[in-house]
């Protein structure tokens, strides 16, 4: 017996229906995208692994799914470096490719490649796939798309008022209640330089990262490990753990943060940020989070992450400002700030909230039933004409029973059927059923696409 044929773990297969309400998803956000001024680019699935190494931190590059150099990939490999078994030396001999694991790296090396053809501040949008090799579980996967929207080109504070404004408008659309929760890279270069561990703010980051996952003694643990002291421990405890509203929390924090002049920055940037999000309106919660850290190693400023409120899940929406990835391509002193939606995750918070409007679970207006050769050729002209008014319209391909056509209809839900039979040919009409109240209507044929509007 043939083996079941399956597909890779953290991978998915999607039915007509689940396309279409992820459609609905990435339509919802490309629209807000365009109405916010960003303008759609696309790179390649794989980059050059020198593009993607080393930008996303250690933890980072060991997610990064390589790519074999095509034909004898082993041409260049020696015995002894076979038998040796180095698998980064390996690596680096035998791949040459990667498949890109966000969508910001690749962007940062679109803007320098392109730079004399883009007019500056560029705002851009990408809504492609990215691959992570990581462990699958709910709500992550493998390969997954993200929606990123990006503003490179300024050094400006509004450019975060806007993404928070646009991520604002995005969870309105969609109905979708959700908290923004907000930091800054300084800050926490801030508390580190004031615990003394300024050297250790990778480390420090890192763990902070984790505290939704293994909780803040876990956290506690992994930086006991990393060589933090018992003392600088027990001292951001309490930053960790603060409640209350954003002004209070800033300003307790601002305390702390007094002798530090890079923490300072940063409190004045959330105070700005916040400020001026609040002036603005918004329907989403707004939260300084002191725990949020983000663990890519590019974010430079504000920090954002967005959390539904009604469902356990991960987080929905990720971004922050970036001062120096262009560096690293032979472009410094470029700034940006973006967000990257995580289209996935919210698929699962809408199905769980059963969100998604009725209409788009059928993508046919009209069934046409098919009662043999004349009928199918008059019901033929009616579907382009439908179709040429921008209604979906199809005939059933067999002349079957009745029922069987209806059948369809009903499974697919289609809203309605349209007959036409001996009478119907006879005198040019149309007899319109409405699937869902059972109504049916005699339609004259030139009437009958503005009578289904």
């Amino acid at each position: 017996m043939a083996q079941k044929p399956s597909i890779p773990k953290g991978t998915r297969d999607f039915t007509p229906l689940e396309m279409a309400r992820r459609n609905y998803i990435f339509d919802t956000i490309r629209e807000q995208f365009r109405l916010f001024g960003y303008k759609q680019i696309e790179t390649p699935a794989m980059e050059n692994l020198s593009t993607l190494m080393g930008k996303y931190g250690e933890e980072g590059d060991k997610l990064l799914f390589k790519i074999l150099n095509s034909g004898d990939f082993l041409k260049n490999v020696s015995d002894e470096e076979l038998a040796e078994r180095n698998t980064v030396r390996l690596t680096n001999k035998i791949c040459e490719k990667g498949l890109r694991y966000d969508l910001t790296v690749p962007f940062a090396r679109f803007v320098v490649q392109h730079r004399n053809d883009l007019q500056m501040p560029f705002k851009r949008f990408q809504i492609q796939p990215v691959w992570r090799a990581d462990r699958p579980q709910k709500g992550r996967y493998r390969e997954f798309y993200q929606c990123d929207a990006d503003i490179v080109g300024s050094d400006s504070l509004l450019n975060e008022v806007d993404l928070i404004s646009l991520i604002d408008a995005v969870f309105s659309r969609l109905g979708i209640r959700i908290a923004i929760k907000i930091n800054n890279r300084k800050v926490l270069s801030g508390i580190a330089e004031v615990l003394d561990c300024g050297d250790k703010i990778v480390d420090i980051t890192v763990a902070i990262d984790k505290i939704d996952k293994i909780g803040l003694e876990g956290v506690n643990a992994e930086l006991s490990e990393k060589g933090i002291t018992d003392e600088a421990i027990e001292r951001l405890r309490p930053i960790l753990e603060l409640s209350g509203t954003n002004e209070e929390k800033i300003a307790t924090l601002a305390a702390f943060l007094k002798d530090s002049e890079t923490g300072m920055k940063g409190i004045e940037e959330m105070r700005t940020v916040l400020r001026l999000s609040d002036a603005i309106g918004h329907n989403a919660q707004i939260d300084a989070d002191f725990s949020l850290a983000r663990g890519l190693n590019y974010y430079t400023g504000t920090i954002l992450e967005v959390k539904a409120l009604d469902v356990e899940i991960g987080s929905i929406t990720g971004g922050g400002r970036y001062d120096n990835l262009t560096g690293v391509f032979g472009m410094p002193g470029l700034s940006g700030v973006g967000i990257s939606f995580g289209a996935d995750r919210i698929y699962d918070v809408l199905n769980q909230l059963n969100l998604y409007p009725e209409e788009i679970s059928s993508s046919v207006k009209v069934l046409f039933i098919n009662f043999g050769e004349k009928e199918a050729e008059a019901a033929l002209g009616y579907v382009k004409a439908l179709r040429g008014a921008g209604i979906s319209a199809q005939l059933y391909p067999d002349a079957a029973k009745m029922k069987k056509q209806m059948s369809l209809a009903n499974d697919e839900k289609i809203p309605y059927v349209a007959i036409i039979g001996e009478s119907e040919l006879a005198d040019g009409t149309v007899t319109l059923k409405n699937m869902a109240t059972g109504e049916q209507q005699s339609v004259k044929g030139g009437e009958l696409a503005d009578h289904i509007r």
